[in-house]
C-alpha cells in the first residue's frame, strides 16, 4: 500500500463516497488488526482523506456528514417514546360514559322525578312508602342501564353501588344541612332517598 496516495492505501477511488471510505478503512483495519504498523498507515490514510474532504467542504465543494467527520463519536438516539393518546388514556372511561338522547333524559327525569314527588307527598303518611319507592327507583335504574348494553350483571352491580352511595351521601348531607328543618321539614330518610334518586337519574342518563 502506498503511503503517498491515501486513496490507494484504502483501495478506493478519489470520487468514492464517505460510506465507501469508511467501510474500506474498517475492513482493512479488521483484516490487519495484528499488524500495528499497517493499521497506523490505514488510519493515517483515512485521516488524510478526511482532512482533504474537510478542506473541500470549507471551500463549499462538498458536504461532509458528521458521522464521517467524527467517526469515533457515537451518537445514541434515545428510543422514541410514544405518548399515550387521549383516546387511549380515556378508552376505559368511554366504556361507562353515554351520550343520552333527549327521550332517554326525559324518560329518566319523569320516572325519578315522579318517585321523588311521591316521596315528598308521603311525609304525612309515615315512612311506609319509602322502601317501596326506593325499590322502584332501583328497578328503574336497573332497567335503564340494562337497556343500553344488555348486560344485566353489570347493570345490577352499578345500580347497587348507586343505591349504597346515594344513601350514604344523603345521610351525610342530611346531617350537614341539619334536616329536618322545623315542623314539616324533610326527614333524613326522605332526604337520603331523594339524593339516591338524583344519583340514579345521573347514572341512567349518562352511564351505560
Amino acid at each position: 500500500m502506498s503511503e503517498q496516495n491515501p486513496y490507494e492505501t484504502l483501495g478506493v477511488t478519489e470520487d468514492a463516497s464517505f460510506e465507501e471510505i469508511q467501510n474500506a478503512k474498517s475492513r482493512l483495519s479488521q483484516e490487519h488488526q495484528n499488524d500495528t504498523k499497517l493499521v497506523e498507515t490505514i488510519e493515517a490514510a483515512y485521516d488524510s482523506i478526511i482532512m482533504e474532504r474537510l478542506r473541500m467542504r470549507q471551500e463549499g465543494k462538498i458536504k461532509v456528514p458528521d458521522r464521517i467527520r467524527f467517526p469515533e463519536r457515537s451518537v445514541e438516539v434515545p428510543p422514541a417514546v410514544t405518548p399515550l393518546s387521549a383516546k387511549a388514556s380515556t378508552g376505559w372511561l368511554q366504556n361507562f360514559l353515554d351520550n343520552p338522547s333527549r327521550s332517554d333524559v326525559l324518560w329518566a327525569t319523569g320516572v325519578f322525578g315522579g318517585l321523588a314527588i311521591l316521596t315528598l307527598l308521603s311525609q304525612s303518611n309515615g315512612s311506609s312508602f319509602l322502601p317501596l319507592a326506593l325499590a322502584l327507583g332501583f328497578c328503574a335504574n336497573l332497567y335503564f342501564l340494562n337497556r343500553k348494553e344488555n348486560r344485566l350483571g353489570r347493570a345490577f352491580l352499578m345500580s347497587f353501588v348507586g343505591l349504597i352511595l346515594g344513601l350514604l351521601l344523603g345521610g351525610v348531607l342530611s346531617k350537614f344541612l341539619g334536616t329536618p328543618v322545623g315542623n314539616g321539614g324533610i326527614r333524613p330518610a326522605e332526604f337520603a332517598e331523594l339524593v339516591t334518586f338524583v344519583l340514579f337519574w345521573l347514572m341512567s342518563c349518562f352511564l351505560r
